[in-house]
């Protein structure tokens, strides 16, 4: 295990974007690879990809390992996660943090097969065992009831896909440098039997959640799921996004990329609205980082009343309608 050494993250590109992952990843990986005394190293990988360098330089990454060419331009995860494996194979890693989005969670998972270790997935909180030097991941688990903390004793890396949003944003240093290492491309090693055809745009209404400042959620106190179309009106006024808890989204009233918590996604928006949600524990872990957070429920004893900055007793349908006319 000696001849692995530092941290590396993956920087996702995605449509010529470097994703917000990146900097979080760096955030996260900057202490561990300061509790471990080695390197943090961010990885690049796709098609004119070596140009966002600079920027994780000064973002917090020593070294930028950069695979940069045409046949990645569009994402096919056996060849990427061949390409990884092989990357990790030649500069032996010692850990390896990905993000766990739509393409993260593929890539990460079929990487680990490919390199032959361990992975966590979907991890809220990554630090190092002091003793040991070991990765201990932690992610929810039995539906969001318990967290459990993961190790990988016996493979190099230690991989981990990170939730987004689980870490704030790494610190900017303007004009920090640091060295580019270049991997070549195989096309001949690194192949799928699937082909990439084409990119159809998911063109679901509203912002995106990652990148709304104000959040309209619904929860199970809507009673049914036209209850949306009030929320989405507020949503439209204020300038920002719908979303909801778990039990809508099972209920099926609203897509599963709405859903906010353990078993959904982590928003740090400055303002949440949250309107018919009792606020377990599952949910609040999804959007406890908001700046303000407003409450809208029948029920003053719901636990999400008293965590609330604003708390508003009494029915959403006609509550937003108030707020409605008030902003009108």
């Amino acid at each position: 295990m000696k001849d692995w050494k530092n941290v590396w993250i993956l920087a996702e590109v995605n449509h010529g974007k470097l994703s917000p992952t990146a900097y979080e990843l760096l955030n996260a990986g900057r202490t561990l690879a300061d509790d471990l005394g080695e390197k943090l190293c961010a990885v690049l990988l796709g098609s004119g990809v070596e140009k966002f360098a600079a920027e994780l330089f000064e973002y917090g990454a020593d070294s930028v390992y950069v695979c940069d060419d045409a046949h990645l331009a569009n994402y096919v995860d056996d060849v990427y996660a061949k390409t990884l494996a092989a990357m990790i194979a030649q500069y032996k890693p010692n850990k390896f943090l990905l993000p766990a989005t739509n393409m993260g969670r593929s890539l990460s998972a079929k990487t680990a097969v490919f390199a032959g270790t361990g992975l966590t997935a979907d991890a809220t909180e990554v630090l190092i065992n002091k003793e040991d030097g070991q990765l201990h991941a932690t992610r929810p688990t039995f539906g969001g009831n318990l967290m459990a903390t993961i190790t990988c004793k016996k493979t190099r890396p230690e991989m981990c896909s990170l939730r987004p949003m689980s870490y704030e944003k790494a610190a900017r240093v303007a004009g920090r440098k640091g060295e580019i290492v270049k991997f070549s491309f195989d096309a001949k090693k690194y192949t799928s039997l699937a082909k990439f055809i084409e990119f159809i745009k998911n063109e679901g209404e509203g912002l995106d959640l990652s990148e709304a400042e104000v959040i309209v959620a619904g929860g199970r106190g809507l009673g049914k799921p036209e209850g949306f179309a009030l929320l989405k009106k507020l949503a439209e006024r204020l300038g920002g996004a719908v979303a909801a808890s778990r039990a809508p989204v099972d209920n099926g009233w609203i897509d599963y990329r709405y859903q906010i918590g353990l078993t959904g996604r982590t928003v740090k928006p400055k303002v949440y609205i949250a309107c018919g949600i009792s606020g377990q524990i599952q949910h609040m872990a999804g959007m406890s980082g908001a700046d303000v957070i407003v409450a809208i429920n029948k029920d003053p004893q719901a636990p999400i009343m008293k965590v609330a900055n604003y708390a508003v007793e009494g029915d959403l349908y006609d509550v937003i309608p108030a707020m409605l006319e008030a902003l009108h």
